[in-house]
């Protein structure tokens, strides 16, 4: 089954505590504030640091290969053919 684009990026948005309509200095600004808050180093936790990690390099990824926007209706146009299968179950 393949992993809806939506809800991943939906995730790591909440996970990094940004809106949807943000800048590539917001996500990267955040998760810096995020970073050194949490880092093992600094007495955080291992899995959480994981999670800010993650939801980081996919943001970054999709900014730079997409748009700054992280609405629904931008999603599914950069993932056509996620949805197609839902559309036709009954």
């Amino acid at each position: 089954m393949m992993i809806d684009p939506l809800d991943e990026i939906e995730k790591a948005l909440e996970c990094l505590q940004l809106p949807k309509l943000i800048s590539r200095a917001d996500v990267k600004k955040q998760y810096r504030f995020l970073a050194k808050k949490n880092h093992p180093d600094a007495g955080g936790d291992a899995q959480k640091m994981e999670a800010l990690n993650h939801a980081y390099s996919l943001l970054m990824k999709y900014i730079e290969e997409f748009r700054y926007t992280f609405d629904e209706e931008e999603i599914s146009k950069q993932f056509p053919g996620v949805d197609h299968a839902h559309r036709f179950k009954p």
